[in-house]
């Protein structure tokens, strides 16, 4: 689209030289033909560093976009963000793609369906039921079991083994809210990279990244029932047990062990070789490394311990 036609649709102001936008990204990835947005304080700071070619914003931050850039000053940046995402989404499937690519070696169930533009290794097995979406690239000796689904555009890497009824691609949880309550849909135009060696259990979802990718490093091991949100980065060698997840943006180190029930708010960092114990609630970033915890309140799993103990003789 361009810029004066996106100011038109958000309700902005628009002068200066009328380019084509090809797509939207973060204020730190953006490049010189795409479109970003501000709207909360903690990312002022990454205005005048950003390369995009317009930023859109309110009156209060408008002075604090580069010259290059043009600031799209609007009331809501977060609202006018989501309408403009829904413009900018890909097609749920391409019809015009070409027909998938089949590795030699590879068996495909002729229940399953495999959409055009999708890219299927060597040695790879795709049980019945199963959906793989447009644009999609699966590696080699990877299996994927009876109704797992694949949305557009993710990559699955080498040996890794997905299982029953697990999602990967679907939508992040994403919505504006306006000043009546509404809701407003953000579209997850990213997607997920899972890294070889990945094993997922049944009913497991990763959503895919409002921009940019979702990011399973290599040899991750995650269990039945687990939610993995947009954005999220899991380091090599991490395990989620059942029942645990994380919310959006959440970026864990390497070895980073996950207890049943567990959780993590979003926007987190987590030291590598941290250890969380079933139903533990973590809602600060962690920055020492191999260290176990257990709670909510997070605490030393050690002096939880020593909690349980004390409570236990308050009550005999």
């Amino acid at each position: 689209m361009r810029l004066s036609e996106i100011a038109k649709l958000i309700g902005a102001d628009f002068s200066g030289n009328d380019i084509e936008i090809t797509s939207m990204n973060t204020l730190s990835d953006a490049s010189s033909e795409q479109l970003s947005f501000v709207a909360n304080s903690k990312y002022v700071k990454e205005i005048s560093t950003s390369q995009a070619a317009a930023i859109i914003c309110d009156k209060a931050t408008a002075s604090e976009v580069p010259e290059g850039s043009v600031a799209l000053v609007v009331d809501a940046p977060y609202w006018q963000m989501a309408v403009l995402s829904a413009h900018f989404a890909p097609s749920l499937e391409d019809s015009e793609a070409a027909q998938a690519l089949v590795g030699e070696g590879s068996i495909v169930s002729p229940k399953a369906e495999v959409a055009n533009g999708a890219i299927i290794g060597k040695n790879t097995q795709i049980m019945a039921g199963a959906y793989i979406g447009s644009s999609t690239v699966i590696g080699d000796n990877t299996i994927i079991y009876p109704n797992v689904v694949v949305y557009r555009d993710c990559k699955i890497g080498n040996n890794c083994i997905i299982h029953a009824n697990s999602t990967i691609g679907s939508d992040g949880f994403g919505f504006a809210t306006n000043n009546l309550g509404e809701h407003k849909k953000i579209y997850q135009n990213g997607n997920v990279v899972l890294e070889d060696d990945i094993e997922i259990g049944s009913s497991t979802t990763v959503d895919r990244a409002v921009f940019g990718s979702t990011l399973l490093k290599k040899g991750v091991r995650i269990d039945n029932l687990v939610q993995i949100g947009h954005n999220c980065e899991i380091g090599e060698y991490s395990v989620f047990v059942a029942q645990s997840g994380s919310a959006g943006s959440t970026k864990l180190g390497r070895n980073v062990v996950v207890g049943g029930q567990s959780a993590f708010a979003g926007h987190l960092e987590i030291a590598p070789f941290s250890t969380f114990a079933a139903r533990s609630g973590i809602t600060k970033s962690i920055k020492k490394s191999g260290l176990t915890y257990s709670g909510f309140p997070l605490m030393d799993h050690k002096l939880w311990l020593k909690l349980q103990v004390k409570l236990a003789r308050l009550i005999k």
